[in-house]
């Protein structure tokens, strides 16, 4: 499984306390249980997808490439994050091309889900909404 980070992450208020420790239990594929990462949609039918971040490490996912733009404490917060996302997302375009806005916002493209060029997060992860 490869993973990107979206360079200005958004992250949940409650994950705020524990981004650090979610983040690198990602990176390093531990099960951390509780925390739920957003990703562009990988079907196109959506914009975002949430998941279970344990269920990144499970072996459907193996040759997938996520592209992982929030992280949250639980499920009710990934919603929030989610809801937050879209909002500044339709705000800032009027529309929802998340792929053009988030290109416009990052160092990489981002095509979708599946597309995304991997890169390493830099140390600083900014907070939900620091754009």
């Amino acid at each position: 499984m490869k993973i990107s980070w979206y360079d200005h992450l958004y992250v949940g208020d409650k994950a705020k306390k524990k981004r650090y420790q979610i983040i690198q239990a990602i990176r390093n594929s531990r099960l951390i249980s509780g925390a739920y990462v957003i990703t562009p949609s990988l079907s196109g039918n959506n914009v975002l997808d949430i998941y279970p971040a344990m269920e990144l490490s499970a072996p459907w996912y193996r040759d997938e490439e996520f592209f992982i733009i929030g992280i949250a404490a639980d499920y009710w917060e990934a919603l929030e994050v989610t809801r937050q996302i879209i909002d500044e997302l339709y705000r800032n375009t009027g529309g929802f091309d998340l792929a053009g806005y988030l290109n416009d916002h990052s160092n990489a493209p981002c095509t979708s889900g599946r597309d995304n060029q991997a890169r390493n997060m830099s140390e600083h992860v900014p907070e939900a909404g620091e754009m």
